[in-house]
């Protein structure tokens, strides 16, 4: 997972994209950079670390220009963190080609070959970022034989590049002299929204990964990027749009209302607070058919993100809800710390409870997902710890049993507590006196309350079926055994970076 945006302007941009990086963090908190283009000159900066620690007064005044992209992105967890795989990338060949992008691409190392065989173009990291750019950058080249490009040519290129990439992309990035792309892959899998502002200079505009990184500094949304198709903009601002792939049909990432974006934020145009309200409905139902009526005294979430489905099943349930457990923001997420032991104490760190509220009460808590089952144990010792007399849980998602292979990083199948274990053996687990998970269906439906038009999602790692059709059980163990010696690599201060190539995942990816 990684935030993306892309702005084209009539002032210079720097800024406008640094804030906009600043609205997307919760993306991405290991790496962030900005490219703006003065004329046909790029200028990049990059590095490692939050955006507020990676860009200062000097950095800024060395990005002038009128259009530019910028990034934030997640590391593979228990990946070591290569500045080198810090974006956006760039290739000087053909016009000087700057772009960054969320998601995964599923056949990454069968591309890194051929165009290594046959396009004679070289890959200098591990990163399934720098085959796309180069996959573009070949198509460009092939698309307008080395002459001057127009939005047809530029689109024909597109077109190009969705009939060789496999997974889940967006992107944005720039051509130089020429003006600002933006892509998204035929499946809809990762998120791209359009905004515009009108100014006394003309029309500007800015692709985000999030609306609320338009809206946040003054653009209005003006609509999602459909799935295959590609937008320009040149360089006097004219856009220009058209469907590029033979075949989209949109699949939005149902990760991404459950827990991935910001509550604020409208994604295919379903609110995302909406979505996790409506999905609190369902789970509230859940709960209703499966837990004795009085067994519940207090509803509790775990912050952030499972406060609104939480909120949702007290007022369905009639019962007190109650913010029992307090965040510490100055920690980071659990679950990209490389280790069980480590992972174990940030949790601690992380949350704490407030005894009061849980001491000789029946308490339900709801949290967004469980993956690994760790965070949720620990959560559940600390209930017990500060008094409850007994404690239900509750998951606004249904369990997690299969990897993502699109760009949000899971554990391995024998590390997600749900993979081959019925709920009650996951109680145990996790020392829960009962367990309540939503259901896949229930799930899905929450979103297409909100908009009808959703017809399918990718929610691979709840149903475990891979939309792009190109991920098989070999493919699946080819995965873990590789994440397998990353993680040794890791816990041995070894890259773990270079043994995740035949991943075909990068280590921008959450």
């Amino acid at each position: 997972m990684c935030g993306i945006v892309g702005v084209v302007s009539t002032s210079p941009v720097n800024q406008l994209i640094y804030d906009s990086l600043l609205l997307l963090q919760h993306r991405g908190q290991d790496a962030a950079g900005i490219a703006t283009a003065n004329g046909s000159t790029f200028h990049m900066h990059k590095a490692n670390g939050l955006v507020r620690d990676v860009f200062r007064t000097r950095n800024m005044r060395s990005l002038p220009g009128t259009t530019g992209i910028g990034q934030v992105r997640y590391p593979t967890a228990g990946s070591a963190s290569s500045e080198e795989e810090a974006q956006p990338f760039y290739v000087n060949a053909p016009y000087g080609i700057i772009l960054a992008h969320n998601g995964n691409l599923t056949n990454s190392q069968p591309l890194r070959e051929e165009m290594f065989r046959r396009d004679r173009r070289h890959i200098n990291t591990h990163s399934d970022t720098e085959v796309l750019l180069n996959v573009l950058a070949d198509e460009l080249q092939r698309a307008s034989s080395g002459n001057s490009l127009d939005p047809e040519i530029i689109f024909s290129a597109v077109a190009g590049m969705h009939r060789r990439v496999r997974g889940s992309y967006a992107i944005t990035a720039q051509i130089a002299g020429y003006g600002m792309l933006a892509v998204r892959d035929p499946f809809g899998i990762r998120p791209l929204c359009l905004g515009s502002i009108d100014t006394p200079s003309g029309k500007e505009w800015m692709v985000a990964s999030e609306s609320v990184a338009l809206e946040g500094i003054g653009y209005r949304l003006e609509r999602d990027v459909a799935p295959g198709e590609a937008v320009f903009i040149d360089l006097d601002g004219k856009l220009y749009t058209k469907q590029c792939a033979d075949n989209p049909l949109l699949n939005s990432c149902i990760f991404e209302y459950v827990y991935l974006a910001r509550p604020d934020s409208c994604i295919d145009g379903v609110p995302v607070y909406d979505a996790r309200l409506r999905m609190g409905d369902y789970l509230a139902e859940k709960i209703r058919s499966e837990v004795r009526a009085g067994d519940i005294d207090v509803v509790m979430p775990i912050p952030d993100s499972s406060r609104p489905a939480a909120m949702q099943v007290a007022n369905k349930l009639g019962v007190p809800y109650r913010e029992g457990f307090f965040k510490n923001r100055y920690v980071g997420r659990t679950f990209i710390m490389p280790g069980q032991a480590v992972r174990k104490k940030s949790v601690r760190q992380k949350l704490n409870a407030m005894g009061v509220e849980f001491k000789g009460k029946n308490v339900l808590i709801v949290d967004d997902s469980i993956v690994r089952g760790t965070t949720s144990f620990e959560i559940v010792q600390m209930a017990r710890d500060s008094g409850a007399n007994k404690v239900i849980f509750a998951s606004a998602a249904p369990p997690v049993k299969f990897p993502n292979v699109y760009g949000i990083d899971m554990p391995t199948r024998s590390e997600l507590v749900a993979h081959g274990r019925t709920h009650d053996e996951i109680a145990r687990i996790i020392g829960a006196d009962q367990l309540v998970y939503q259901d896949v269906e229930a799930m899905k439906q929450a979103v297409r309350d909100i908009n009808p038009a959703l017809r399918d999602f990718e929610a691979s790692c709840f149903d475990g079926r891979y939309i792009t059709g190109d991920i098989d059980e070999a493919y699946l163990e080819r995965l873990e055994t590789a994440r397998s010696q990353a993680d040794r690599e890791g816990n041995a201060g070894g890259d773990t970076e270079r043994s995740q190539l035949h991943l075909q995942r990068s280590s921008h990816h959450d």
